[in-house]
């Protein structure tokens, strides 16, 4: 068994050289903001710019000469010795139809998993200036647009019928799964669309309280997982089980563990 205060002190390092990539990631992502960018359609319909490919393609090399025996996951360049204990996953461009159109909320996402389980995770707004940094066994940091840095809390919502809740769009949804977020959502005090992953910070940091999503990529929710839970929150799939590599998608992040039982519940008879 390794050693606690060891582990502490090697998350602690991965977190403060994902910040180094993660200031990386910003300087290159804004200098193709706002600017004619050439769009592709990948083959599941999703769009990518040369922006997600040298964001990525920058983030890649910077690990591999840190850290050359760590994995890596991307959104646009897969799969790199993923068996390893220590495992980089990395989406450059989260919320890509928010950057190609100059929506300002599209952000960086960065998760170290250790053995599968992520213990790092990052949430970076480049345009913004936010940042959300969790830490598996420590709280979650929040820094703001001026660069200060506190930690984070979960709002005390413990009842869905007291929630606002957000997914990013209806369209990420099937029409089984559209059924489902539309029967649980109704039951909310508020439900808003839009925020890619910006919404995930907002339930750390307490502005909001629930976020429903489907149809998400590993590298879309893993680096969520230290945020939510650093700040007191709970991220799962649909069913309730953890997130893991294999999960099929489907993710509930609520800010207490009360509202996600019942959004848990809610969930489970809508689909019945």
């Amino acid at each position: 068994m390794r050693d606690p205060t060891t582990m502490a002190e090697g998350r602690l390092e991965l977190a403060g050289f994902a910040a180094i990539l993660a200031d990386e990631a910003r300087g290159l992502s804004r200098r193709w903001f706002r600017t004619p960018v050439a769009i592709d359609t990948k083959p599941d319909d999703s769009p990518v710019t040369v922006a997600d490919r040298e964001v990525e393609t920058a983030l890649r090399r910077r690990i591999a000469e840190r850290f050359p025996d760590h994995g890596i996951f991307g959104e646009e360049h897969g799969r790199d010795r993923t068996e390893s204990e220590i495992v980089w996953v990395i989406d450059p461009i989260d919320g890509t139809r928010s950057f190609i159109s100059g929506w300002p909320v599209y952000g960086t996402l960065l998760a170290v998993l250790e053995r599968g389980v992520p213990a790092v995770g990052v949430i970076d707004m480049p345009v913004l200036g936010e940042r959300w940094t969790g830490r598996a066994g420590a709280p979650t940091l929040y820094t703001d647009g001026g660069g200060q840095e506190q930690s984070c809390r979960t709002r005390d919502c413990r009842r869905l019928a007291d929630a606002t809740v957000y997914t990013t769009s209806p369209d990420a949804f099937d029409e089984a799964g559209l059924r489902v977020f539309e029967t649980v959502s109704r039951q909310a005090r508020t439900r808003r669309f839009g925020g890619d992953c910006y919404i995930y910070g907002l339930v750390a940091s307490g502005h909001i309280d629930l976020v429903i999503e489907a149809g998400l990529q590993p590298y879309d929710y893993l680096a969520m997982q230290p945020v939510i839970e650093g700040a007191g929150g709970v991220i799962t799939d649909w069913e309730g089980k953890p997130l893991t590599m294999e999960s099929d998608g489907r993710v509930v992040a609520a800010a207490t563990a009360d509202l996600h039982a019942e959004t848990i519940a809610a969930i489970a008879r809508a689909t019945a």
